[in-house]
């Protein structure tokens, strides 16, 4: 009896499991194909475009690094940004969009926008930024043959941060390196200045020109995990999005009447630093040895076509 009980259990089961994995395998094949399509909302209009793959790099690439980068750091960015999105692509399989058009996700700008802000030189940047994207076409980071999500940022202070550090999580390939070229950046070091009400009022603290600051706990590179400021206490990410601060990796000093907030680098500054990547490639670096420097362990791989 427990023999046929067993079978008739296998007849029914099977059949489901097979029809399962061929549903999964049919996806999985859509998304990592040529052909694929991103679903991208427009913040501004709540509209969701359906754009191909690369011409959504291209879109990418004109919005996340300026257009004079060397060639082998816009070659990077378009490899990082393809992972980005194919990851995105999975997680988001069940929801309306895939990504939207800002630095939540990465910043997309489209054919017309690009025509309009670059004018006369509309031909020439086109060319290059496809000349990037197709000379790296359908490469994507992977790590134990798993898609890797390729975070980037634009400015190191010299060092890339572990994502336990900023994201809590830790994620094998996205570890702490140097990044020494960062300062060719213009966000390498920045001053910001508040009168103290401002300064209080921003950040919801009691107005007083007495303010104590007690830094609790930072990352090995110096980037702020959390303070106490007078009787409050933030994580430095807080205090970066209250301040309108380039990143968490700050120091608050007082004079003149005024608070002066110095801030090191731009971003979150977990995975790859895009000036220090422009700086890699200056120094004659290739596109893959970027990826591989910023990306512990990982490996480079193409979607067939």
């Amino acid at each position: 009896m427990k023999k046929i009980l067993l079978f008739s259990l296998l007849l029914i089961f099977i059949p489901y499991i097979i029809i399962n994995i061929l549903i999964y395998d049919k996806e999985m094949k859509f998304i990592f194909t040529s052909n694929a399509m991103v679903r991208v909302k427009r913040t501004n209009t709540n509209q969701i475009d359906t754009v191909p793959l690369e011409e959504y790099v291209m879109g990418v690439l004109a919005g996340e690094v300026p257009i004079s980068f060397n060639i082998e750091a816009l070659k990077a960015q378009a490899v990082a940004s393809r992972s980005y999105v194919m990851y995105q692509m999975i997680k988001n399989k069940d929801n309306d969009y895939d990504v939207v058009d800002t630095t939540l996700n990465q910043v997309y700008l489209d054919d017309n926008h690009l025509k309009q802000v670059w004018g006369n030189n509309y031909n020439e940047y086109k060319e290059k930024i496809k000349d990037a994207v197709s000379k790296t076409a359908y490469q994507y980071i992977t790590y134990n043959g798993e898609l890797a999500e390729a975070l980037f940022f634009s400015t190191s202070s010299g060092y890339t941060e572990n994502s336990e550090d900023v994201f809590i999580s830790s994620v094998p390939y996205l570890r702490s390196v140097a990044s020494p070229y960062d300062a060719i950046s213009p966000a390498f070091n920045n001053v910001v200045d508040f009168t103290y009400d401002i300064f209080c009022n921003l950040l919801g603290i009691k107005y007083t020109t007495d303010i104590n600051v007690e830094i609790l706990s930072q990352t090995p590179n110096g980037r702020i995990n959390s303070i106490k400021i007078n009787e409050k206490n933030f994580s430095g990410s807080d205090v970066a999005s209250l301040l309108g601060l380039k990143s968490s990796n700050f120091s608050i000093n007082f004079s003149d009447g005024k608070v002066y907030i110095t801030t090191k680098g731009f971003g979150h500054g977990v995975g790859m630093s895009q000036y220090g990547a422009e700086g890699m490639a200056e120094q004659g670096f290739t596109y893959d040895q970027i990826l591989k420097h910023y990306y512990t362990g990982v490996e480079i791989e193409k979607i067939k076509n």
